[in-house]
């Protein structure tokens, strides 16, 4: 070992002509690291140094992607929703896993995730798909600095891909009239009215309980939703926002129709007997329990066919409730609360698409005006 220079601290030449340099962290722990050069070791001394005393160091062990991640996973299972979580435990051990697991926490780089991410794209994965990875990863790794596990998230130094927004297909005010036309006396006739006139979403109209009608003052209250999640069935929770939960003021013709809904399935209920499982549905199946939400879609693209519509997801629903009411001149306030947004420019960046026709409606009334 050679003499260590003035104010160096403990840097040193090692036998195999290596330098090296060693600090003693908090708790008496020692890290070292290695060079070329001892100009190397030196710098690497001064920023171990500077990290130390900005409370930035990583002090926890070493361990790879897999020992961090799976824990992790563990450690959030109670702190997010179970819709969340299964999805996140997808990624991981789809994704993230397979191309880090082995890889040293400490030793990922922005270059290691970004050529993962123009992997999986070349693979053929959405973008969509590879912005939910880095989400996940993310998330995890803004954790392990909390934990002065690493110095910093190499997430923030990835470029993502550009997510084209899907054309929205809404119906027009005809085509809604003619869908519910032929909606008539078919079984999803009060579900599919009921989803035009309040644009709820799927999961909340599945989730609907009659006990959430008041036919007394024509109103619904929103108070569920629910998934149906792989390995778990259905699972019931509450909207993901405080403006979820929300009252839906009705029109006549879906009181009419719940009304006559109620009826039928009064019918099926008797006509099933004991295989009936009271769960006060509004739109349940045969039995009293939740419709498989595919199986909903399915006879939804079949009746679209039937009328001759353009092919439409269920969603596009909700969609086609916001845009008929926009163009009657509703305003965006009133429409933001009957979908539930938690602001009015989530409202008015979906539906901008809406605004050039209100805005020539709006220039021609100053021809009556002026």
């Amino acid at each position: 070992m050679t003499r260590r220079g003035h104010g160096e601290g403990s840097v040193y030449k090692r036998k195999d002509g290596r330098w090296a340099a060693s600090i003693t962290l908090e708790g008496g722990k020692r890290k070292t690291v290695y060079g070329k050069t001892r100009k190397e070791v030196q710098e690497k001394l001064h920023e171990i140094i500077h990290e130390q005393r900005q409370g930035t160091l990583p002090t926890g062990p070493q361990q790879t992607l897999k020992q961090f991640l799976e824990p992790w996973l563990e450690i959030h299972k109670n702190a997010v929703r179970l819709t969340t979580y299964v999805r996140y435990r997808s990624t991981i051990y789809k994704h993230l896993l397979p191309a880090f697991g082995h890889v040293q926490l400490q030793k990922l780089t922005p270059l290691k995730v970004q050529d993962f991410y123009a992997q999986k794209l070349r693979e053929g994965l959405a973008p969509k798909t590879v912005i939910l990875m880095q989400g996940v990863l993310h998330k995890a790794l803004d954790d392990a600095v909390r934990w002065n596990l690493i110095a910093r998230n190499v997430t923030d130094a990835v470029s993502l891909p550009r997510i084209m927004k899907s054309e929205i297909k809404p119906l027009t005010k005809e085509q809604a009239q003619k869908l519910l036309e032929a909606a008539q006396g078919h079984r999803l006739e009060a579900l599919l009215t009921v989803a035009l006139v309040t644009g709820m979403r799927r999961g909340e109209l599945l989730a609907l309980r009659w006990q959430d009608i008041n036919f007394d003052d024509k109103s619904l209250q929103v108070h569920r939703t629910v998934s149906l999640v792989r390995g778990h069935g259905y699972v019931v929770t509450e909207p993901k926002t405080a403006k979820g939960k929300r009252k839906i003021a009705l029109p006549q013709i879906a009181i009419e129709v719940l009304k006559v809904h109620r009826v039928h399935q009064l019918e099926s209920r008797i006509k099933a007997g004991e295989k009936w499982c009271e769960l006060d549905l509004v739109f349940c199946n045969i039995y009293g329990r939740f419709q498989h939400p595919d199986r909903m879609v399915e006879r939804f693209q079949k009746l679209l066919e039937e009328v001759g519509l353009h092919h439409m997801r269920f969603h596009d629903l909700r969609h086609s409730a916001a845009t008929i009411l926009l163009t009657m001149g509703i305003h965006p306030k009133v429409v933001q609360e009957l979908l539930g947004h938690s602001t009015i420019s989530i409202t008015m960046d979906i539906y901008s698409h809406v605004l050039p026709s209100m805005q020539r409606e709006a220039m021609d009334k100053w021809n009556d005006v002026l």
